[in-house]
């Protein structure tokens, strides 16, 4: 089907064959009450209660929700409070870092940055009311994250906020002993560099990994996972497959980052954590391996990244 003509609407909740195991999505951005969403899905959005109930009914029993600008805090953290395996990632996404850095530019995009009144907020203000929060909430927060560089939407003047913003939530994330996710578009070299720079978290995870070689074999080297996402399905990422084949088992974690990213055959659709089984039977795929042995592979390294809260 072509990019124009493709069905836009949410996959039906049964379309998806249950995993044999469960897993847990480590990634997902779940809809936040009186919050305006416009991305996928949200001409005729779902809620977070339905979103989390589909993902439980294919055996995705948990569910990571990233967190990463100031209005999407504290409704997180109240979902996860609320609903069955549900856990917070709560960070400054590194795109909101300039803005909150007082940085207002185009970037390769070509798109004109959102501003909105929260992003008055100064950088350093907003990352001492991150730290609050999650002290406030540890029983919920498992995850700071996401983060990084994105040098995709980003023009030079943004990337030394951005630059600033990771290395406080690399310190953050190593004082309060949680893991790190990472945010890395078109910006491997340098998210490397930081990382060695100021010392990685014991867990430190690119999300939705999207590298290369030279990227899988710094992460097998230094013991960062790579978390795994629809684009994986894509048919021309073959550098990507070629890149996961490299990584160890034990560094391998998969995520849907909806709602983006679709895996294939739902590309162009929204994207929501009851669509991960057809990423993990990719993967196992690639990997070689059975479902229920890439499953129980995911588990085990998801439960050693982020504890066990899940009620299955």
């Amino acid at each position: 089907m072509s990019r124009k003509h493709r069905d836009r609407s949410w996959l039906p909740a049964d379309a998806v064959a249950p995993l044999k195991v469960p897993v847990v999505d480590n990634h997902t951005h779940l809809p936040v009450l009186g919050v305006e969403e416009n991305g996928p899905g949200s001409e005729a959005p779902l809620d977070a209660v339905e979103l989390v109930a589909r993902a439980a009914a294919v055996g995705v029993d948990g569910i990571i929700t990233s967190a990463c600008e100031i209005l999407t805090w504290h409704g997180s953290i109240a979902m996860a409070k609320a609903l069955p395996g549900v856990r917070v990632a709560l960070a400054i996404h590194p795109n909101e870092a300039v803005l909150h850095g007082g940085v207002q530019e185009i970037g390769p995009d070509g798109l004109e940055p959102k501003v909105g009144p929260h992003h008055a907020t100064p950088l350093d203000e907003a990352i001492a009311q991150l730290e609050a929060l999650m002290l406030a909430n540890k029983d919920v927060v498992v995850a700071v994250g996401e983060t990084g560089l994105d040098y995709f939407r980003t023009g030079e003047r943004g990337r030394e906020a951005q630059r600033e913003a990771f290395r406080a939530h690399i310190a953050l994330a190593k004082e309060l002993n949680l893991p790190l996710q990472i945010h890395d578009r078109d910006a491997h070299e340098d998210c490397v560099e930081v990382l060695l720079a100021d010392g990685a978290p014991v867990r430190t995870v690119f999300h939705c990994f999207s590298g290369d070689l030279e990227l899988a074999r710094a992460c097998a080297e230094h013991d960062w996972y790579a978390s795994i996402a629809g684009p994986i399905t894509y048919p021309a990422n073959n550098s990507l497959r070629e890149a996961v084949r490299e990584l160890p088992d034990e560094l391998l974690l998969v995520e849907t980052d909806a709602p983006y990213l679709p895996p294939v055959p739902w590309r162009g659709r929204p994207n929501g954590s009851y669509m991960l089984p057809e990423t993990v039977r990719f993967l196992a795929g690639v990997r070689g391996l059975a479902e229920e042995d890439m499953c129980a592979l995911l588990n085990s390294n998801t439960t050693a990244v982020y504890g066990s809260w899940r009620t299955a």
